[in-house]
């Protein structure tokens, strides 16, 4: 079974995204459980917990199909020791956030080298983190997300991210999210069946779709291969609705997060309703 949903704001508190998430009929939803752009934010009440745990119970929600992002300020390739150990604090504070809300994943960006270390020693600063925090929690998965390449930001080739993987001391707490805008600017081709069989095969053989845990749904504004993260309506980029029919109906693709990211948020719900039309009837 498909669960689609969008990234909903969680303005006013927690507990509200998945009310937000039920006002546009999405399945799952993905949310920030803290201001994105605030290093610091006051921890989690009581009453937000219970508020939040109690409206996803009402509306359906399961834990396995809710997405949470950490905030875009944290880099936990950074190349200074000051700024990484800020960024793993704060990565460390956002998988505490998750735990306390009972969600099992948490979304993040791999990291940046801005041009000060090589590759390698980044990615293995970000698996480094990775296993810092995981050594001082219990039950989040954390998922990678695959970037689009702009500027220093690695996890734009599929080796970057086995790369981390491999690092990670517990792999059955590391997954990845697949973006399909930022997997086509990167570089692998979806737009035909024969080439998004192709990309999906070299994900499985550089790093296995056993790590799969969600796919982020955007259409591109920019062209095939050019490193630029720049997200579009379903359907009017350059990546076209067959894709998205193709992942509706793809059974590798079920019982996990697929979440909308496009450009117009006033269009999400029929942005949700498309998708769910291009299901074909089980045989």
């Amino acid at each position: 079974m498909k669960y689609a949903g969008a990234h909903v704001s969680a303005a006013g508190g927690v507990e509200n995204a998945p009310l937000a998430a039920a006002r546009i009929r999405a399945r799952a939803f993905a949310l920030f459980t803290k201001n994105q752009r605030q290093w610091r934010a006051a921890p989690l009440k009581e009453e937000s917990i219970a508020a939040f745990r109690r409206n996803c119970a009402d509306h359906g929600y399961s834990p396995d199909h809710i997405l949470p992002h950490d905030s875009y300020l944290i880099n936990l390739g950074h190349p200074d020791t000051d700024n990484l150990e800020k960024s793993r604090n704060a990565f460390l504070d956002e998988m505490k956030r998750c735990e306390q809300l009972g969600l099992k994943l948490l979304n993040f960006h791999p990291g940046s080298h801005l041009g000060k270390i090589s590759e390698d020693a980044c990615l293995s600063r970000i698996a480094a983190s990775v296993n810092m925090a995981l050594d001082r929690t219990t039950s989040v998965c954390a998922v990678i997300e695959n970037t689009a390449g702009q500027g220093t930001n690695l996890g734009h080739r599929f080796e970057h991210l086995a790369r981390i993987i491999d690092q990670v001391e517990d792999k059955t707490r590391v997954g990845v999210c697949l973006d399909t805008c930022h997997t086509f600017a990167a570089g692998y081709d979806l737009r035909t069946k024969v080439t998004y069989e192709a990309t999906l095969k070299t994900f499985d053989r550089v790093v296995g779709l056993k790590y799969l845990r969600a796919l982020h749904l955007n259409d591109s504004i920019k062209d095939f291969a050019s490193r630029v993260d720049r997200h579009q309506s379903l359907g009017q980029g350059a990546l076209g609705l067959d894709l998205f029919y193709r992942i509706m109906n793809d059974k590798r693709f079920d019982n996990m997060p697929l979440i909308l990211e496009t450009k117009d948020a006033s269009i999400w719900e029929q942005e949700i309703d498309l998708l769910y039309s291009m299901v074909e009837p089980a045989e």
